[in-house]
């Protein structure tokens, strides 16, 4: 992980980096590996409450590794090192689906900072987060197709929920290139920022500074709104609600609002 990956970890907040700045961060099976491992130790982290997720270097990710393409020719392989992509390795995800889709199954909010560019795989591994920052002119690309793909990184289910379903369709057909203006325009992107890990690293520690219980709760409860029916949401949000309620960091909450003062929560 150590040379893909990297983690700072300073009050509650990870400042997650993928660190091959060389290769525009591109996705090469030690980079899959890096990733994957990096979100395994954040979900044990103790004291974690905020994730920041950016590229070194000119970009966030620029995709698949172009030396990859030459493998799956010679290996047969269809991502490299995977052959068989039906099997999952992850939960519901195989290896590869895992670089996006942990973002979402780690317990607090991960926040994307977007610059440079985010292709292809690049732009549905930034997906996979809660929020995204990125500059106004970031590039965006759904790439796959000018390789005769599909994007297969969890990227039809995040984007599904992100913008109108022709949007998702038409940049899916054509691969065109978007910028970070047109992103927020059409959903992907949170804000447009001059400095996205600067201001991902406030909300992040605007984040981590409150209940990390109610956090948590919030994130399991929205992440379930979107896959499942209403009256589970509501029974969802009634349970999460009632453990809450009169709970140490709760009532710390309570305290710390009036008496005006910092809050200060248990892990």
């Amino acid at each position: 992980m150590k040379d893909r990956v990297s983690i700072d970890f300073k009050d509650g907040v990870a400042d997650v980096r993928l660190i091959r700045a060389d290769k525009m961060n591109a996705l090469d099976p030690a980079m899959f590996e890096g990733i994957i491992e990096a979100g395994a130790k954040l979900a044990t982290m103790p004291g974690l409450r905020c994730v920041v997720l950016s590229g070194e270097g000119k970009a966030f990710c620029a995709g698949l590794d172009m030396g990859s393409f030459a493998a799956m020719k010679a290996e047969g392989d269809a991502v490299p090192g995977v052959r068989d992509l039906t099997k999952r390795t992850h939960g519901i995800a195989n290896r590869p689906q895992q670089c996006a889709w942990l973002w979402r199954e780690l317990p607090v909010p991960v926040i994307a900072a977007v610059h440079g560019v985010a292709f292809g795989g690049g732009f549905q591994i930034a997906l996979g987060p809660d929020i995204r920052y990125a500059t106004a002119d970031a590039r965006f690309s759904v790439m796959e197709i000018k390789w005769g793909l599909v994007p297969d990184l969890a990227g039809t289910q995040l984007m599904r929920h992100l913008a109108r379903e022709d949007v998702v369709r038409e940049l899916t057909y054509t691969g065109r290139i978007f910028n970070g203006v047109e992103a927020r325009e059409m959903g992907f992107v949170t804000k447009v920022v001059e400095d996205p890990r600067a201001a991902a690293l406030e909300t992040a520690r605007e984040i981590a500074a409150k209940s990390p219980d109610a956090i948590r709760a919030n994130k399991r409860l929205l992440n379930a709104a979107v896959a499942t029916d209403a009256a589970s949401g509501l029974m969802m949000e009634s349970v999460e609600q009632q453990k809450l309620i009169g709970s140490p960091n709760q009532l710390e909450a309570i305290m710390s609002n009036l008496q005006k003062r910092a809050a200060n929560y248990r892990d």
